[in-house]
């Protein structure tokens, strides 16, 4: 099942390959795009059958520029091991798989994969062949010293400084670097992973994206295997060497040369070709660009972003006039809904999704909620093969005292991210943001433009943790304190919703599945943060019967569609008040990049490198005790905050044969956990 599951997805994927190489051919500028190793033309007989061959890897070939006039009675792309083509031999399924007779083509570029894991150097010939005449259409014959492209290994980095080091380097594909056993102090000024031509690094190379994407400064590295991808249209056969390089100091700190005529795949993502329409751009992350044109009073700004739909891209001034800062940051938050586009207003006032704290919108919020206006001037917005662009205009100097003023003279550090936004189109806590210093020169007198073309890899499925489920019917006592979302295999993965950076975390666990009995009480102990001047850490427990939280943040309507079942009171003039706001509990990361959260195989393993400190004071007790009026799911969430916690069961009894039947086997036996936040209580 492994190898059929292999070899139906090593079609797709080399399919899909060829379109994308194929669309960049048309696209892109003069460049020749690596097929893989040439084989030959297919020798030409009859019904017009003519075209290129080459070898993806050992068992695929790739077809270019075919043509087939379709007319043949029986026939078939056929292979064999005899000295030449005849009926010993057998069928290759066509590009789709399929071993129907072969249709019309007309200069078609296609991929084919040998059947039952057949090998490209176990064979002598391929043709197209007519089974009942007999006869060879078109032929090409296999060298005898061909060797098919695979994976190359060249040396190791070299040792020069900063304890750089590394096992020997493997060479994927065209585009593709795999650095085994990766070392680097991280003590270098301005560092990155570098290519270029010559005979030694130098300063005249071209930065490499880390493996998450990112063109800042790189981070240290312990014996870790790295995948990096070479950025736009570049290949091994455009570039001399791999450094790890110190831009300022212009100092290589360790290298490998890349041998020339390297027999690899051909690269196995999609290059997108560049669209500038402004005349200065910077590459501020592998899927992000941002370009600008000064003219008079005011400033154009275009946002391209590969981004999914549901998603937003922001840029904007910094929050401080030394370093890039999200806090007091002035911003646009852009993104697609639909075929329509927005460039919205924001200000930075609390790192947090926008709410009321004492009667003042805080947070990441629309300047026209916090008393200024959107200055935004939306110019154009589309979204092309996957790629969202978004042209603004607004002033240099704005009225609105939110705003800061964009430079004519000297830089300006910026600050950026890329995140999803929420059911009401409001943006969350991001996936992606500047992990350095950002600054730009706005006002140049020779343009600047360091931005390379998209590239859109196969994606990459990493499954969510394990979901976490409290099932012990002995237990009463839940703690509830909070702690980070665990990125896309945490929170968003487990739940389908995004996240605002942090979640709840009962009994030491991330948002688990509760179970709870109609008629039973039970008590949460609540440390979410008691500071209602706080807009990051006020976080009163509710339940209520809906998925996302943040009462608090809803309008008068819509929390009239909203049973809220514990955890708030109401006050005579129908005010809403959260009874559970207990001493703060939070557990951070310690000394690991939060972005590198999804690295970690386990819950376990994350919660581990987290440390936690917790308030004085004793926690807020918020009873419940579920009855028949009560729905089967409720949800657990902040009173502040959109999504922050889960589900929790309500069931009539926990005999067997009632909800738990519906789970996983292992899920069966009963959980005693209470341990496990009896140091909180």
């Amino acid at each position: 099942m492994t190898n059929f599951k292999n070899t139906t997805r090593r079609k797709v994927v080399l399919a899909v390959v060829v379109i994308f190489q194929v669309l960049c051919l048309s696209q892109c500028e003069e460049k020749e795009v690596y097929r893989g190793k040439f084989l030959g033309k297919i020798n030409s007989y009859h019904h017009q059958v003519s075209g290129d061959v080459y070898a993806v890897d050992e068992y695929t070939f790739l077809l270019t520029e075919f043509n087939y006039d379709g007319n043949g009675a029986d026939t078939f792309f056929w292979a064999g091991a005899s000295n030449r083509p005849g009926p010993q031999g057998f069928i290759v399924p066509d590009e789709y798989g399929k071993t129907n007779i072969l249709a019309r083509y007309f200069n078609k570029d296609f991929t084919i994969t040998l059947p039952d894991g057949k090998k490209i150097t176990e064979i002598k010939w391929f043709a197209i062949y007519d089974l009942t005449s007999q006869n060879a259409f078109g032929d090409l014959y296999i060298p005898e010293d061909f060797e098919p492209p695979t994976v190359q290994k060249i040396s190791q980095l070299s040792k020069r400084s900063h304890d750089v080091g590394s096992e020997s380097i493997e060479i994927i594909d065209a585009k593709t670097f795999r650095i085994p056993e990766l070392n680097y102090n991280g003590a270098g000024k301005d560092t990155y992973f570098y290519v270029g031509v010559g005979p030694q690094p130098s300063s005249k190379g071209t930065k490499v994206p880390d493996e998450y994407g990112y063109l800042d400064p790189i981070r240290a590295y312990k014996r870790e295997t790295v995948t990096l991808e070479l950025p736009g249209d570049l290949t091994i056969f455009d570039i001399d060497w791999l450094s790890i390089y110190d831009v300022e100091s212009k100092e290589n700190y360790g290298s490998v040369i890349v041998p020339d005529g390297l027999n690899v795949p051909p690269s196995l993502v999609k290059i997108i070709p560049r669209k500038k329409a402004l005349p200065n751009c910077y590459q501020l992350h592998k899927d992000l660009q941002v370009g600008w044109d000064v003219f008079g009073p005011q400033i154009t700004i275009e946002l391209a972003g590969q981004i999914d739909d549901d998603a937003y891209m922001s840029f904007g001034l910094s929050g401080a006039v030394d370093r890039s800062q999200m806090m007091g940051a002035d911003i646009a938050v852009a993104y697609m809904d639909g075929f329509r586009g927005y460039a919205t207003d924001y200000n930075v006032t609390a790192l947090s999704p926008c709410i009321k704290v004492l009667g003042q919108h805080k947070g990441v919020c629309r300047d026209d909620l916090i008393g200024g206006l959107d200055d935004n001037q939306l110019h154009t917005a589309e979204r092309v093969d996957g790629v969202t662009y978004i042209t603004y205009r607004r002033m240099l100097m704005s009225a609105d005292k939110n705003d800061r003023e964009f430079p004519t003279e000297g830089g300006v550090y910026v600050v950026w991210a890329l995140g999803h936004l929420d059911h009401n189109k409001e943006p969350t806590f991001h996936d992606f943001y500047a992990r350095g210093n950002v600054r730009l020169e706005l006002s140049r007198k020779d343009n600047y433009d360091n931005c390379f073309a998209f590239t859109k890899p196969l994606e990459k499925i990493r499954e969510p943790w394990e979901p976490n489920l409290i099932l012990d019917r002995t237990t009463r006592t839940f703690t509830a304190t909070l702690g980070p979302s665990g990125g896309k295999r945490g929170y968003q993965g487990q739940t389908g919703m995004t996240s605002m950076g942090l979640s709840w975390y009962i009994n030491g666990m991330l948002i688990p599945e509760l179970w709870m009995r109609r008629g039973l009480t039970y008590a949460f102990r609540v440390r979410g943060g008691n500071n209602p001047h706080s807009a990051e850490t006020y976080h009163p427990l509710i339940i209520t019967d809906e998925p996302h939280g943040g009462f608090d943040r809803l309008s008068d309507a819509a929390q009239r569609e909203v049973r809220v079942l514990a955890g708030v009171e109401f006050l005579r003039r129908g005010q809403p008040r959260p009874l559970a706001a207990g001493p703060l509990c939070l557990s951070r990361h310690k000394s690991k990049d939060r972005r590198l959260d999804d690295d970690f195989p386990t819950f376990k393993k994350f919660n581990r490198s987290l440390e936690f400190t917790c308030e004085p004071g004793d926690p807020a007790v918020l009873e419940v005790t579920p009855n028949t009026s009560w729905p089967d799911i409720v949800y657990y969430n902040s009173f502040t905050h959109n999504n922050m916690g889960w589900k929790i069961h309500i069931v009539d009894n926990f005999a067997r044969g009632s909800a738990f039947t519906s789970l996983p086997s292992r899920f069966l036996l009963l959980t005693s956990i209470v341990s496990l936040g009896s140091h909180f209580i």
